[in-house]
């Protein structure tokens, strides 16, 4: 049986030219929603060949360009604390300030880890670095290496309340060109003064007070995810064809009912209109139930003004849709659920912000009837990620919470997108297999 043993567990520290911020980066309210379920995780896993340098040599490599990347990401070394002066939580920073780095090696066989469709997610969850966050003050990011015997995985742990997934690949990115001896190409911010929410500094600490009353705990009770052992999780991935393909019928389908539409759907629409159609009939729900639909938006360029790409934080606003079960069972379903996103998404543009309390809803939507996505179609991991000896075999989130959550991704050829599922029945993830394999036919 396979497993990841830690070998060695060291810090990098923040090199003293390092940029740092005069004082405590305030969470805004949309962060400090995330200090109670503050986990994002990746892992990024690489094939060997004759030209992969020996193992001792990356760690080194990726020591070194972690350091000089800290330059500029300093506040991602720094601890997340709560400021009791003020009620606020916020990233505190210091000249002592390092991030952890942990060596592995495992034997299980990373071309199958790679390739294989269902995810063995026993060994992926051991390459990425542990980190308990359920405490303040927490690090807010940690990384991992680990040796296999033909390749190398690199895991990342960061805090949500931190980054959101955009953020995350914003400093992978820099730290994968400073490995490569280049420049990174975007230049990070953490200035929270430049994302404008009602209320300000008070509405984050009213958000604090509510979903974290027990400071400086900020564990949610152990039951809240007690099904996130048991998950079943695949991976399929849609080629630039299968998106064209699912566009086109999606727009057949509305000329013939009428209702034809001004653009062909997004490729976010088009994808996650086929994971929606799925979920509904992989489950056993009444036909007159209706089935919900969340996922986040950024909304850095929407906002007023707009924040820059380089915003290193959690800048997300939720969208929620919902179809009868009936209508995702019918001959129109694909063209339904695409509507239905593109709709969210028009609303999300009205206003950006409304959607920011992601844990506000209005209606409350059946959680056993909720698909969650996660990720974006747009996240481009496998062609930032080179860090000098080729871009990533694959790519995976490793915390994935619930039954009926998806992670999109770009897919490694750059066209495509990358789906990835979590459901808790075998028999369910097999139909839904099925399905998505018939649609895309």
């Amino acid at each position: 049986m396979s497993q990841v043993r830690i070998v060695d567990a060291s810090y990098v520290d923040v090199p003293e030219t390092a940029v740092r911020p005069p004082g405590p980066i305030k969470l805004t309210a949309m962060e400090a929603l995330w200090i109670v379920i503050p986990v994002l995780q990746h892992v990024l896993l690489y094939e060997g060949d004759d030209d992969t340098p020996p193992f001792d040599a990356i760690v080194q490599s990726l020591r070194s360009s972690l350091a000089a990347t800290l330059r500029s990401f300093a506040p991602l070394a720094g601890k997340l604390v709560h400021l009791e002066e003020t009620g606020d939580v916020g990233i505190s920073c210091s000249a002592s300030d390092s991030v952890r780095f942990v060596v592995a090696e495992c034997d299980a066989d990373i071309g199958r880890l790679a390739g294989d469709e269902e995810h063995d997610l026993r060994v992926l969850e051991g390459l990425v670095p542990e980190v308990d966050m359920s405490l303040l003050p927490t690090p807010v990011l940690a990384v991992q290496a680990t040796r296999f015997q033909g390749g190398v995985a690199v895991g990342v742990t960061v805090h949500h309340g931190v980054a959101d997934g955009r953020a995350l690949w914003t400093f992978v990115e820099a730290w994968a060109a400073a490995c490569r001896g280049e420049t990174p190409a975007t230049t990070p911010c953490f200035d929270r003064s430049l994302v404008k929410l009602p209320g300000g500094e008070e509405l984050a600490r009213s958000v604090v007070r509510k979903v974290a009353p027990n400071l400086p705990s900020v564990a949610l009770a152990s039951s809240v995810f007690e099904d996130r052992k048991r998950l079943i999780r695949r991976t399929f991935t849609l080629d630039e064809g299968d998106i064209q393909r699912l566009k086109q019928h999606i727009v057949h389908l509305n000329e013939s009912g009428g209702t034809p539409l001004p653009r062909p759907p997004s490729a976010f629409a088009t994808v996650v209109a086929l994971a929606w159609t799925c979920f509904a009939r992989c489950k056993s729900f009444s036909l007159e139930d209706d089935v919900w639909l969340f996922f986040f938006a950024d909304i850095r360029e929407r906002l007023d003004p707009p924040v820059a790409a380089g915003y290193i934080g959690s800048c997300l606003t939720k969208c929620l849709a919902r179809l009868p079960a009936r209508e995702l069972h019918g001959e129109r379903a694909l063209a339904a659920a695409a509507a239905a996103v593109q709709g969210e998404i028009n609303k999300m543009k009205e206003d950006p912000i409304a959607g920011w309390n992601f844990f506000s809803f209005d209606p409350m939507p059946s959680i056993d009837r909720l698909m969650n996505i996660s990720g974006s179609s747009g996240f481009s991991a496998y062609q930032i990620a080179d860090f000098g000896w080729g871009k990533p075999r694959r790519t995976e989130p490793i915390r994935m919470n619930s039954d009926g959550q998806v992670a999109l991704m770009g897919s490694r050829d750059g066209r495509g997108v990358q789906v990835s599922v979590a459901l808790l029945q075998a028999a369910q993830m097999d139909e839904f297999k099925s399905n998505f394999l018939a649609l895309l036919e």
